[in-house]
This record gives structure tokens, C-alpha cells and sequence, in this order.
């Protein structure tokens, strides 16, 4: 009997390693892979051996298993790699840089790769673009602001806010489904998943279970980031705790999100006159006040730990990352500013203009989704479903 050897060939980037480094891997070439940053990682298990695997493909230039490894978006960034790594390397920063420039990778636009690596002008670029948004508003105003009254959709006409809102939805869907379809190419064959042995009943089953694992266990509720990672946070009260702030933001954004929209299904169903006056028990407005409270609390928590660097992981901060908290912030803040605005006896002027400022950084930043540190509430739940997938796929093999 003869034994055979299949040799796969594997191709090999010099530059990959310098390249991630450019989006904040400032100190890998430290590490030497003596895997301590794996045995201490509470995430590890199985295949999963993180970061340590990932740090190697990207020494040895194995651009395709990197941007292929679902390993980069199962990291919760907890620090305790780099906190207990021997050769100060900076294991968690790694990781944190690696899923930059997989965001760039995906992003067939390139924007990414811009605001990551020209932090400067891509801030120039996004107030540049906001400021752009608030003028095209502006010039196309129906006539000077109402006097005595708070009227901003009559101001504004409601179809130019409803088109251009249409029109930010669409290229932000267009990007991310690209993004995705992109993410999925290099990372479904990496976890073994044949897509043709999931139409039978075995199959939707599996499906039908790795959503649920990785959709409303892990990506909506958290829970390896709150049993696994924050051991040493169990002491806090919930308010002050990482993942609680983390969940405040995430629910506060898909909140408002769905609030607006379910405000504008209820104006297309005609059940709602564009700008009515509600009261705040109204559901969809209850729903939009909750979810702004979540918002500018948990942004503001998350602010306040990066500007005091009280954990490792926020020790080092970049444009992008600040940017993009100032977006969100704003937006929440000028929202509730508004919603104090309408309920004036007689309207104040700066709700007018607050009004501008409000809707054009949120149309932004609901633009900047796909291209941003917050792209990673795309692409987390989809590499999650895929790798629970293949694991409920070799279950039932």
C-alpha cells in the first residue's frame, strides 16, 4: 500500500504584515508565537486558537487565510491577550488592526481604506459631506422658517428628507451586501460549508439553528461577551459595565433605525401626516425616545472610557474611532434637542438649524456604516452564523 501527500499550494504576501500595520498593529513584530495570548483568551476553543493563528498567517504574508478566518470578527477585544503577552506585542491592538483592514479588504469602494489610512482628511471629508447634506436641504427650504410655529417638515419638505433618505439607504445596502458577498466568498469555503448540502431537511435545520445561536444569542444578546470576557468586571454595577455599554449602543442605533422607518411605513400607509404632533406614550415615538436615551448613554459611557483610557484596549484611539462616536453622539443628542424643540409653545430658531445639523449627520452616518469601525455589526453576525453553521453542519455529518 502506498500513501499519497496533497500538497496545497498557499500564496504568500510580503507586504500583508507592514500593511496591516499601517492600520494599528504598531508592535506585532514582537511576537515570537509562543501562544500565550491563545491559552489565556476565554473565547479559545476548538479550532478557534486566536489570536495566535491570525498573527501567524499575517508574519508568514497569508493575506487569504486572513481575510478568510472567521476568527478576526469572533473577538471581543477584552485585552487580556495583550495584557498577560510576555513580549508586550499587543495581541488585542493586532486584532483590532487586522479587522480594519479586512473592512478595507471587503469594501470594494476603497472608502474604507481612506478614512482608515487618512484619518485627517477623511474627518475633513465626512463634516465636508455632512456640511454638503445640510446645504442641499437648505437651498431646496420651501421659504424662511414659520414664524410662531414648529413646523420643520413644511420648512424642509418631507419628499426631499424621505428621497435622499431612500437614496443614503439603498448605497448603504449596495455597499454592505458587497461587503458581505465578498466576506462570505473568501470565508465560506475556509469553514468547510458546501452550500448545495443545505437544502435538505438536516441542512435548513442546521441553518435555522446557527441563526438562532448567532443571531439572537451572540449578536443580539451578548452572551461569550458577558459570561467569557468580563470576568473581571463582575464586581461593577451593570450601568458601568463594558458589554452593557456596548448593548446600550448597538440597541440604541437598530432603535432608532427602526422607529424611523416604522415612521415613515405609517406615513406611506397613510395612518400619519408627515411632522404630526404625538404625543410621547405615541408608540413609535416612545420606541425613538427610549432608544435615543440608550444611544447618548452608551456613547457617552464609551466616550468617557476611551478619552480616560481606563482599559488596555482604549489606551490607543484613532480619528476613525472618535469620529465615529462623535457622529453618534450628536445625532442623539440633537434628536432629543428637537424633540424638546416641538414641544415649545412658540419654535426657537436653533431648532431650525439644529434640525439641519440632526438630519444630515444622521443620513451620514447611517452612510458610513458599511465603511467604518462600526462595519463590524455587519460582518460579526455574518461570520458568526457561518461558523456556527459549519459547526451544527459537522454534527449531524
Amino acid at each position: 500500500m502506498t500513501a499519497t501527500t496533497q500538497t496545497v499550494a498557499v500564496r504568500v504576501d510580503p507586504a500583508l504584515l507592514p500593511e496591516i500595520k499601517r492600520y494599528g498593529a504598531f508592535d506585532v513584530d514582537a511576537c515570537f508565537n509562543c501562544g500565550n495570548c491563545t491559552a489565556v483568551c476565554p473565547l479559545t476553543e476548538g479550532d478557534s486558537t486566536f489570536p495566535r493563528r491570525i498573527i501567524r498567517y499575517a508574519q508568514v504574508g497569508m493575506k487569504e487565510q486572513v481575510l478568510s478566518s472567521k476568527e478576526l470578527w469572533t473577538c471581543y477585544a477584552c485585552g487580556e491577550c495583550s495584557e498577560t503577552c510576555p513580549r508586550q506585542a499587543e495581541p488585542s491592538e493586532f486584532m483590532a488592526a487586522a479587522r480594519r483592514y479586512a473592512t478595507a479588504e471587503y469594501d470594494r469602494t476603497r472608502i474604507s481604506r481612506f478614512l482608515f489610512l487618512q484619518p485627517l482628511l477623511g474627518t475633513i471629508a465626512a463634516v465636508a459631506f455632512a456640511v454638503f447634506l445640510a446645504l442641499f436641504m437648505f437651498v431646496n427650504r420651501a421659504g424662511p422658517a414659520p414664524a410662531g410655529e414648529t413646523a420643520f417638515f413644511e420648512w424642509i419638505p418631507a419628499g426631499i428628507i424621505h428621497d435622499m433618505g431612500i437614496v443614503v439607504m439603498a448605497l448603504v445596502v449596495l455597499a454592505g451586501l458587497a461587503g458581505v458577498i465578498t466576506m462570505i466568498g473568501k470565508t465560506a469555503p475556509a469553514s468547510g460549508i458546501a452550500w448545495r448540502e443545505l437544502g435538505d431537511r438536516q441542512g435548513l435545520r442546521a441553518v435555522g439553528s446557527a441563526l438562532w445561536s448567532s443571531l439572537a444569542i451572540e449578536s443580539l444578546g451578548q452572551k461569550r461577551y458577558r459570561d467569557d470576557c468580563e470576568s473581571e468586571e463582575a464586581s461593577l454595577p451593570l450601568y458601568r459595565r463594558t458589554w452593557f455599554t456596548h448593548a446600550a449602543t448597538m440597541f440604541g442605533f437598530l432603535g432608532l433605525l427602526a422607529a424611523t422607518t416604522l415612521d415613515y411605513g405609517l406615513e406611506i400607509l397613510g395612518l400619519r401626516e408627515t411632522g404630526e404632533m404625538v404625543p410621547l406614550w405615541y408608540p413609535v415615538r416612545l420606541l425613538g425616545t427610549i432608544a435615543g436615551i440608550l444611544l447618548v448613554y452608551g456613547v457617552t459611557m464609551l466616550m468617557l472610557r476611551r478619552y480616560r483610557r481606563e482599559a488596555r484596549t482604549v489606551r490607543r484611539s484613532f480619528s476613525s474611532d472618535w469620529m465615529f462616536l462623535w457622529l453618534l453622539w450628536i445625532t442623539g443628542v440633537t434628536g432629543f434637542a428637537i424633540e424638546l424643540a416641538l414641544y415649545l409653545p412658540a419654535a426657537p430658531m436653533w431648532g431650525y438649524v439644529l434640525f439641519l445639523v440632526h438630519v444630515g449627520i444622521a443620513m451620514e452616518l447611517v452612510l458610513l456604516v458599511p465603511f467604518t469601525k462600526f462595519a463590524h455589526v455587519i460582518y460579526r453576525p455574518v461570520s458568526l452564523f457561518l461558523g456556527a453553521l459549519a459547526e451544527k453542519r459537522k454534527a449531524v455529518a
